[in-house]
């Protein structure tokens, strides 16, 4: 060992030899939370819509005067039902969740108002579609066509490429399937 070469204790050292993937630590071991890979990779949108600016305390006089009791209760939002999804029925949009009023497309007296005035089920479907997964059993592949199911909309977070997959039905589904 040279004098202009400094040597720390020799536990704390990775061998000489060693490939850096050797001594550096697996995050799947590491000491955080478990499935946080997961997390980081499903990622989160979060909705594209104002939240408290029209709510109590956005001013500095709004906070200093502070609110009532009252004021803070009608603020709540209910939590949603779990046993409403684990019964079977469909999973609340987002919006529903938050109690604020879905948009559906339709007026007051249920006629529709969309930007398609002919009604044209053809170019875009009117129910969104959940995410696409493949079937549990495997098939032989004998044609082109894909099968895949509808798993439902995950949570509300889909990109705007998932987001933009609506059902449309054909002729032969809307007369009561063939």
């Amino acid at each position: 060992m040279s004098a202009g070469e400094s040597q720390g204790n020799g536990v704390y050292q990775p061998p000489a030899d060693a490939e850096p993937g050797d001594w550096q630590p697996d995050m799947e071991n590491a000491l955080d939370e478990p499935d946080l890979d997961d997390t980081l990779d499903t990622g989160y949108s979060p909705p594209d819509r104002p939240r408290a600016v029209t709510r109590h305390g956005t001013t500095a006089g709004e906070q200093r005067e502070g609110e009532t009791l009252d004021q803070r209760l009608a603020q709540e939002e209910p939590e949603p039902d779990p046993s409403a999804a684990a019964d079977g029925g469909s999973e609340a949009s987002p919006d529903e969740d938050l109690g604020e009023p879905v948009a559906t497309g339709r007026d007051d007296r249920g006629e529709d108002v969309t930007a398609d005035p002919g009604g044209d089920r053809s170019t875009a479907g009117r129910e969104r579609a959940g995410r696409m997964t493949a079937p549990e059993e495997q098939r032989p592949v004998r044609h082109i066509s894909v099968v895949a199911r509808d798993a439902g909309i995950d949570g509300g977070a889909a990109s705007a490429e998932e987001a933009a997959v609506h059902v449309i039905e054909t002729e032969d589904e809307g007369r009561g399937g063939a």
